[in-house]
């Protein structure tokens, strides 16, 4: 495009738009070029890790898992785009690649959480972070509720509480995470659930009404005829998300509270093992493209691959 035809359609640009075009093409004479710090905010993102103590690992700890909370912003973008606007199949698929990519991050980067602490200074440490955990992840959260129907975040056992024809404020009250947080006896919350249900839960319960009907499970049941590659998609990303990752989390909870069976507790006082272990909780995004075999063994299989 001639020098002569990139004005004018920038003329034609602030015309449309009721602005002078002369005022903008004054105003590019005195801006400052982009670079590549200021584009990416590489000052503002590098002055992000505040520790709380003085062990060196301890910034890794941190670091980690704001890379994990960039990751699943980097999900939650795609899945918005597949929840909110009509997308084609082969536009499905290539979302689904890039989801299934992005988990496979997840699942790889905790090699920088097993291998890359000082197990002592880890277990010192980590002991300044209570009641905070990394069950207090909103995203993680809003990821679920985008991608499935409550009823699918919901454990046998919660199912038995449910009343008739529960709410959506019912169903988060028997919601799987919650089980990490609640004795359901006495219905007595942690500190952990009761700070993270003051700051987010009216957000949760917002998006869930908003994405009713329309969650990825629900909106991938209205292709008529979908392809094998557009369910073996979604079968990967169901397996990778809801299996591969937390048997990863697992393991790596073992190494540092579990190596010499003395079961330390997590920071947010959670049964970790069971709250982690996908057979436990029976999350699936997509529950009708698994049959009941692969329900009854539900991470099993996974759980032998990665112990060997």
């Amino acid at each position: 495009m001639s020098k002569e035809k990139i004005i004018q359609n920038l003329e034609l640009k602030y015309q449309q738009l009721g602005e002078n075009p002369e005022t903008y093409l004054k105003g590019l004479l005195q801006a400052k070029p982009i670079t590549y710090w200021d584009y990416i905010q590489v000052d503002t993102l590098l002055s992000l890790q505040k520790t709380r103590t003085h062990f060196k690992d301890e910034v890794i700890f941190v670091m980690y898992h704001q890379v994990t909370e960039l990751v699943l912003k980097m999900m939650i973008h795609e899945i918005e785009q597949l929840v909110f606007d009509d997308l084609a199949e082969p536009g499905w698929i290539d979302k689904l690649n890039r989801l299934n990519r992005y988990t496979a991050m997840l699942i790889t980067s905790f090699d920088v959480m097993r291998s890359g602490m000082n197990y002592d200074d880890y277990n010192t440490f980590r002991s300044t972070l209570t009641p905070a955990s990394g069950f207090q992840s909103a995203q993680f959260r809003y990821l679920e509720i985008y991608c499935t129907r409550l009823e699918n975040l919901i454990n046998e056992e919660g199912k038995k509480r449910l009343p008739a024809h529960p709410s959506i404020e019912q169903l988060f009250e028997h919601i799987y995470w919650k089980d990490a947080g609640t004795n359901r006896h006495s219905g007595k919350k942690s500190l952990t659930l009761q700070l993270f249900e003051e700051k987010y839960l009216d957000n949760f319960v917002a998006l869930a009404k908003k994405v009713a009907g329309n969650t990825l499970e629900e909106k991938a049941k209205k292709f008529s005829n979908p392809s094998h590659v557009l369910l073996q998609k979604l079968r990967e990303f169901d397996d990778l998300y809801n299996v591969q990752w937390p048997l990863v989390h697992l393991q790596t909870a073992q190494h540092y509270l579990d190596s010499q069976g003395e079961t330390k507790a997590a920071t947010g006082g959670s049964e970790w093992k069971k709250y982690l272990h996908p057979k436990y909780q029976q999350r699936k995004f997509f529950p009708e493209l698994w049959s009941a075999e692969d329900v009854a063994r539900w991470g099993e299989q996974k759980e032998k691959a990665t112990n060997h």
